[in-house]
C-alpha cells in the first residue's frame, strides 16, 4: 500500500511512537463491548490496538485516502467509518454511553470540543490528544495564567485531567508544539437557573474580553455595585480570580433581572 502523505489542511500529524501508543491505550482502558468512537484515525496508530480489544469501533474521518486505506485493512463488521467532518457529525445518532477518543487536529480542536460538549449527556468519557498549551488551558485552576474562557466553559460541563505529555518526536511529521492527552468525564447537569448555556457563554466572554481589567470595568454594562454586593463578590477582582461556580451565580443573577440583559 502506497505511503500516505500527511495533509496540512487537515492538520495531520501521525502518531508513530509505540511506547506512547501503549500508554494511551492503557489510559483509555477499552472494554470488549464499549461503544467507542475514534475521531481522525489517521494511519491507524490507535485504531489497530483499539480493535484488538473491542468488538466494534466507529471512526469519523474526512480524508478520502485514509478512508480507503482503512476500508482495505479492516472488515466493515469490525470498523464503521463515517466519512464526514467531525464538526458536522451528529454523535448522538450512535447511541448512548459513548467513549470518544482521538488525536484531534490542532486547527479545529477548540470548536470540536464545544461541538462534543453538546452531546455530554450521551458521553461516558473522552480521551484526546491535543496541543499541550490547549490542555493546560482546559484543566487550569482559577488565579493562574492559563485559566480563561476555555477553562470555564469546559469545566462547567466536564471533569478533566491531563493524563500524559507527548513530545513532538512521537509524530510524523513532528509538530512544532508539544502535545498532551486529556481525559474528560461529563459532569451532572449543573445549576444554571436559566438553563441556557448561551447566557453563561456571554457572561464569560464579556468578563474575559479584557482579562487584565477588573470585573467592575468589563461588566459595567450589566452589573452595578449592589449586584456585586448581592453576589458577595469583590468588583475589583479580575476574571481569572473567579471559579466556575462564581460565573454560574453571576449568570443566574443577570438572567433573573427584569429585561434579562443576556436574552
Amino acid at each position: 500500500m502506497s505511503q500516505h502523505i500527511p495533509r496540512k489542511r487537515f492538520g495531520q500529524n501521525f502518531l508513530i511512537d509505540q511506547g506512547i501508543i501503549g500508554d494511551i491505550i492503557y489510559a483509555i482502558n477499552p472494554r470488549h463491548d464499549d461503544l467507542m468512537v475514534e475521531i481522525g484515525p489517521g494511519l491507524g496508530a490507535l485504531t489497530q490496538p483499539l480493535l484488538a480489544q473491542l468488538k466494534h469501533l466507529h471512526c469519523v474521518e474526512i480524508d478520502r485516502d485514509i478512508i480507503s486505506r482503512l476500508q482495505k485493512q479492516h472488515p466493515a463488521d469490525r470498523l464503521t467509518i463515517h466519512g464526514i467532518d467531525a464538526l458536522k457529525f451528529d454523535f448522538g445518532e450512535l447511541g448512548e454511553r459513548l467513549r470518544i477518543v482521538g488525536n484531534l487536529p490542532y486547527n479545529i480542536s477548540s470548536p470540536l470540543l464545544f461541538h462534543l460538549a453538546e452531546y455530554n449527556d450521551r458521553i461516558l468519557d473522552m480521551h484526546f490528544m491535543l496541543q499541550k498549551e490547549v490542555v493546560d488551558r482546559m484543566v487550569a485552576e482559577p488565579s493562574t495564567t492559563d485559566y480563561g474562557r476555555l477553562s470555564v466553559m469546559l469545566q462547567y460541563r466536564f471533569y478533566m485531567e491531563k493524563v500524559l505529555d507527548v513530545p513532538p518526536q512521537a509524530f510524523n511529521p513532528p509538530p512544532k508544539v508539544d502535545s498532551a492527552i486529556v481525559r474528560m468525564i461529563p459532569l451532572p447537569k449543573p445549576e444554571l437557573a436559566c438553563e441556557c448555556i448561551d447566557q453563561l457563554e456571554k457572561v464569560v466572554s464579556q468578563a474575559f474580553s479584557q482579562r487584565r481589567k477588573t470585573l467592575r470595568n468589563n461588566l459595567k454594562e450589566w452589573l452595578d455595585i449592589s449586584d456585586f454586593e448581592q453576589l458577595d463578590m469583590d468588583p475589583g477582582l479580575r476574571p481569572e480570580n473567579l471559579s466556575v461556580t462564581d460565573f454560574v451565580r453571576m449568570t443566574n443573577l443577570l438572567s433573573s433581572k427584569p429585561g434579562n440583559p443576556l436574552a
